[in-house]
């Protein structure tokens, strides 16, 4: 899936109206999540695309995150009948858990 499609899609998810650079940067840092989790052992991911298999959980993610925006990290807001509360500003386990890392034997 290209850039330009998984914009789109985000767009779409989030409502949204922000310019392309600011979902595409949302969109990398989920890249870069994604990559962490699939390539653990790997130091830099530069040229790796995610695979195909995990490009919705990278939008998934990058909604996510694109949501929270201004609200990283709150510990409890209430007001009027919402009550949010976040123990931490960082993906839920629910988003991750079956993002698989890849493996392979030492030569």
């Amino acid at each position: 899936m290209t850039l330009a499609e998984k914009i789109r899609i985000l767009r779409t998810m989030t409502d949204g109206d922000e310019v392309d650079e600011t979902l595409a940067a949302y969109l990398q840092n989920a890249a870069e999540l994604v990559l962490n989790i699939c390539y653990p052992m790997e130091t830099s991911h530069e040229g790796m695309d995610v695979p195909d298999r995990y490009v919705m959980n990278q939008i998934n993610i990058a909604a996510y995150w694109y949501n929270k925006r201004g609200a990283e990290g709150e510990i409890q807001h209430i007001e009027g009948t919402i009550h949010r509360n976040y123990g931490s500003s960082d993906v839920p386990e629910a988003m991750i858990r079956h993002i698989t890392p890849f493996c392979g034997v030492v030569k």
